[in-house]
Formats: C-alpha cells, structure tokens, sequence
C-alpha cells in the first residue's frame, strides 16, 4: 500500500541524524520535531520561490529529475541542483509553493527542475490524484520504536559533533579556579580512571551537595585553562577548559560531629563523595567539576552569515595538533557578539605565498592570490570565540588561516 506519514498512535518518527559528510539522513514525518527557519532563511526563500534561480546557480549535472531516496540528505540534494550546497534557502525557496518546510520531505517525492527565461525552479512532480507520489512499502506487524532524544543532531552525525558539545569549554580567567575540586582519592591514589571513587569539594554557593528527591548530579571535570588569542593581534579571546571526564555525586558534603582525644566535641568538614563513570584522560587531585548541562535537541542548519564576518583559527582542537583535517573542529576567533551563530558556514582561505618574480629583473617580490581550502560549520558558541567543524578541505588548516563568508 502506499506510504503515508504514520499515526503516533502506533509508530514513532526515525528522526535519522542529517550527515553533511555521508548524506545519512531519513527524512522526518509532518508530525517529527518542527526544525526552526530563521527569518533570513524565510526571506531568502521567498523572493527565491518567486523568481526562481539563474540557470548560471545550477551545478553542472543538475539533473532534470530527481527522486528522493532513503539516506538522502537536504545537504546533498542541494549539492546536487546548486553549486553550493549550503545555499540550502534558495534549494526550499525553488520548492516553497510545494514544500513548506525543507525537513519535510519523503522518499519516493520526485523533484523536476522547470527552466524558463534565463531561471529555474524545483518543484515536485504530480501524480494523477494531484498529490506528490510517495514510496510504496510493504509493511509487516511488529513494533518500531526510536527515541527522538537519541537523534538530537539532525544536520551531522552525532558521533562527529556530540563529544565536543561536552568537551570543550570556554571560561574566564579565574573560572576555573573557582569551581568545586577534587580534594582526595581512594587509598592515596595519584591517577583517576573509570570506576574509580574520589572526594571532592566547593566552597560557598559552590558546594556539592545533595537534592533530596532527585537523581544523582552529574559534572565534567576539567583541567587547566589554556588562553585562546588572536593570531593577529595577541589579545586573548577567552580560556579553554581540557576536558578529562564525568562524575556522579554519590553522596554531598556535610559536617560530622565528632570528639577528639582530649573529649571535645568538634565538627569534621566531609568531602563529597563522587565516583568516575568516564575517562578521556587520567584525573587527579585538583582537577575541576562543573555541573552537567541539561541535553538540548539543537538543530545545524547550514547557512551562510547574514552580514560580512572575518575571523581566523585560534586553535586546533586536541592535545599537541598543529594541523586540522577533514571531521576536526578548530577554535575560531568570532562569537555570539560578533553575530556568529550556530550554523553559519563560513570558508577557509589559503594565504597566497609571496615570492620574488625570477622573471623580472628588478626581482619583484609577489603575493599570490589567496586560495579557498575548504568549508567549515559553526556548531557551539560563546561570547568572543565558537568551535567549527571542518566539513571539507583541501589542504590542511592550520591556527592563523582565515575564514570568510563562502561567497
């Protein structure tokens, strides 16, 4: 029988994880997550559905049909009609008078490209009945169940985004010093690894302390605080935090009354109880805690700046890189002020070598043109620095390179 969006009565959406890389993405049901369009992306997309795009924006071998498969994702269906993928606005706004919103749409749902007068627009093909023909599948009784909170990343593979929305953390100067610590180990221990139990404690309204009722508190614990400057002019941008694990809190501080040997009464001060449930590196003493944040369903919506943003490589995230490859995140030196946000794609340039023209007996000396090296997406912010992903590339990319918008 032919395939229609299914009663939440009885089934559950697989919100499959968007994959910018693999193009891994089962496109959602009317009825999944509403995935938020921001009002540039709206106003882009209508003044695109009215107009159409110049038949010069289409990719070489954009085909006149297209039939939306499995694993499809809205990334690689735009690479497909348009030369730029992450112009992913002006792919919807083709489709808008059919399509209301890009998430939502289904395997088997053909697409056409209709030219006309130097433009082109996308639109999906009808079927007799006058509505878009959908896959036909054969459906067996049995029980189908994903949870939606599982596939929370619907633009990149959760494997390649989810340990750097956790792992690193931007903090003043003296943030870090200020956190809850680690105070002592088990048995005198100097390293700390899973399944291990350490004590730990805070100070004032920083103390670790038990919620009567509720589940145990999870932390990341932290180590150092290694400044972030900008290549060019060597202000610091802020203080990145070395992500070394996760604790539950077994137990919280508290005072024990006890006597000593003369027999006065004196209160103990007793560490809370935490116990190491992950390790990326070995902790110890003096390393910090910082509360677990609540699980966000985020969406990654490539896109390109609204407005003319320049920044530059601050770090390559990782222990002793120098260098940055396709699926590494890199430090840049822009933020929430300076109206980065969660998304953007922005293009990495290669500096252009100088050299003496050999040709020229005056021996010159020449810049060449900067070159672009590849693509990254920004997917966390803070104030004056966000953390990208390096979506392709071409050579590697190293701290100093630039950014720029990707057109």
């Amino acid at each position: 029988m032919t395939k229609h969006p299914p009663s939440p009565a009885w089934a559950t959406v697989r919100l499959a994880t968007l994959a910018l890389m693999t193009g891994a993405f089962a496109v959602a049901p009317a009825w999944s997550q509403n995935y938020p369009v921001t009002p540039t992306q709206k106003a882009t997309a209508t003044q695109v559905a009215q107009a159409g795009v110049p038949l010069s924006e289409l990719a070489a071998s954009a085909p006149d049909t297209y039939t939306v498969k499995r694993g499809d994702t809205l990334w690689a269906i735009s690479g497909l009609f348009l030369k730029s993928a992450w112009r992913w606005p002006e792919l919807w706004g083709m489709n808008l008078d059919d399509i209301k919103n890009p998430h939502l749409i289904y395997p088997g749902q053909a697409l056409y490209l209709d030219k006309a007068d130097g433009r082109a627009t996308l639109r999906l093909r009808q079927n007799a009945s006058g509505t878009a023909p959908m896959e036909t599948v054969r459906l067996s009784p049995s029980t189908r169940y994903e949870s939606l909170a599982n596939n929370a990343l619907p633009t990149l593979k959760s494997h390649l985004i989810e340990p750097f929305l956790a792992e690193p953390l931007i903090v003043e100067q003296d943030g870090l010093s200020r956190a809850p610590r680690i105070v002592a180990t088990q048995e005198g221990r100097v390293l700390l690894t899973r399944g291990d139990r350490a004590y730990a404690r805070g100070e004032g309204d920083l103390a670790l302390l038990d919620e009567p009722g509720s589940k145990q508190k999870a932390y990341r614990v932290f180590r150092n605080a290694t400044p972030l400057k900008d290549p060019v002019t060597g202000e610091v941008l802020g203080f990145e935090a070395q992500y070394v694990g996760k604790a539950l809190l077994v137990r919280g501080e508290s005072t024990q009354a006890s006597t000593d040997r003369e027999g006065r009464i004196r209160d103990d001060l007793v560490p809370a109880t935490i116990d190491i449930v992950a390790a990326k590196e070995e902790i110890r003493v003096g390393d910090r805690l910082l509360p677990e944040p609540p699980q966000q369903l985020l969406s990654y919506i490539p896109r390109a700046p609204s407005g003319m943003v320049e920044a530059r490589i601050v770090s390559v995230y990782g222990n002793a890189v120098a260098n940055a490859g396709q699926n590494q995140v890199v430090a840049i030196s822009r933020g929430t002020r300076d109206g980065v946000e969660v998304g953007h794609v922005m293009a990495l340039q290669k500096d252009g070598t100088r050299l003496i023209d050999k040709t020229d007996p005056a021996r010159t000396e020449l810049k060449l043109p900067d070159e672009r090296n590849g693509l990254v997406m920004v997917f966390r912010t803070f104030e004056r620095v966000s953390y990208a992903l390096i979506l392709e590339i071409k050579d590697s990319a190293r701290v100093g390179d630039r950014l720029v918008n990707p057109r």
